[in-house]
């Protein structure tokens, strides 16, 4: 007989596709929408393995749908080798998707104000990458290249995406002219800040170090009040107000989110007003007293 841990486990494992699917076809719906109710009518562009596909498509008249499957074969196969199976079939689905969709969904053609389609234009193909990631799989897959350059070289993976960036941003203002690439620059730039926002979301996981005489109250303060968890550092004072000193005090550590950041610098405030404050973002965060975000 089945356990019923057994049932449950499978509910939620298929929960868990049904969801990924969902994000999926969002994102592909909405990049159908960047890419066919904006860039395409215009001969816009965008960055990454999207942009080399548009440019493709301007330059050599073959279909874009064909296009966005060829430039990304490579990066699906990286994906496979670096990654997991599980993202290049979730990957190929996605760009699968995304080339019937932009063959057989009637996107109307919203604007042809050039501002307007690099921001917006950004904004859907932006939102379609972001939400194909939330779905565990990927719309362009530069950053997989971009990954596993980074792991054979002293570049970061920032640093490949930027210079791919600028390779075709390079080849766009050669082969087309430098108003399009600008405007491209605009679209990649619009289009990577709604990629950011919607995998981090305004939930954004921010670190907070706090040292202070008041520690034990700040503590309590941040367990009871903020319902977060906190971990004490034992750490010694170097230099101070009053000079030199060797003291043992408490350093606390907690994790929070970007929306709860200003609620507790207010109540350290009032604790402490001369509390040392720093906090920095991280990427993500797991287990203890936070709010933990899907894994793929």
């Amino acid at each position: 007989m089945i356990s019923q841990e057994t049932m449950v486990s499978s509910s939620q494992t298929n929960l868990h596709r049904l969801k990924d699917g969902a994000f999926l076809v969002a994102g592909v719906l909405c990049a159908g929408m960047g890419l066919n109710g904006f860039l395409l009518p215009n001969n816009f562009i965008d960055g990454g393995a999207m942009g080399i596909s548009l440019l493709l498509e301007i330059t050599t008249g073959v279909q874009l749908a064909l296009l966005v499957i060829l430039v990304n074969l490579p990066f699906i196969w990286l994906g496979y080798r670096q990654i997991s199976s599980g993202f290049a079939i979730r990957t190929t689905i996605a760009i699968s998707l995304l080339a019937v969709c932009l063959v057989f969904v009637p996107y109307p053609v919203v604007t042809t104000d050039k501002l307007l389609i690099s921001v917006f234009g950004g904004f859907f193909l932006g939102a379609g990458i972001g939400l194909a990631i939330r779905g565990g799989g990927v719309l362009d897959g530069t950053e997989v290249l971009a990954i596993w350059v980074s792991r054979r070289s002293a570049l970061t993976v920032g640093d490949v995406i930027m210079v791919i960036n600028v390779l075709v941003f390079g080849a766009a203002a050669i082969l087309l002219n430098v108003e399009t690439a600008l405007y491209a620059m605009l679209t990649y730039l619009a289009a990577s800040k709604t990629v950011d926002f919607l995998i981090h979301g305004i939930e954004e996981y921010t670190a907070v170090i706090i040292v202070s005489e008041h520690h034990q109250a700040l503590r309590t303060m941040i367990t009871e009040k903020l319902g977060r968890g906190v971990t004490v550092f034992k750490g010694e004072k170097g230099y101070g107000k009053r000079g030199h000193q060797q003291e043992d005090t408490s350093i606390l550590y907690a994790v929070v989110t970007r929306l709860e950041l200003t609620r507790l610098k207010d109540s350290i405030s009032r604790i402490d007003e001369n509390a040392f404050v720093i906090n920095h973002g991280i990427d993500d965060a797991k287990g203890g007293m936070i709010k933990g975000r899907p894994l793929h």
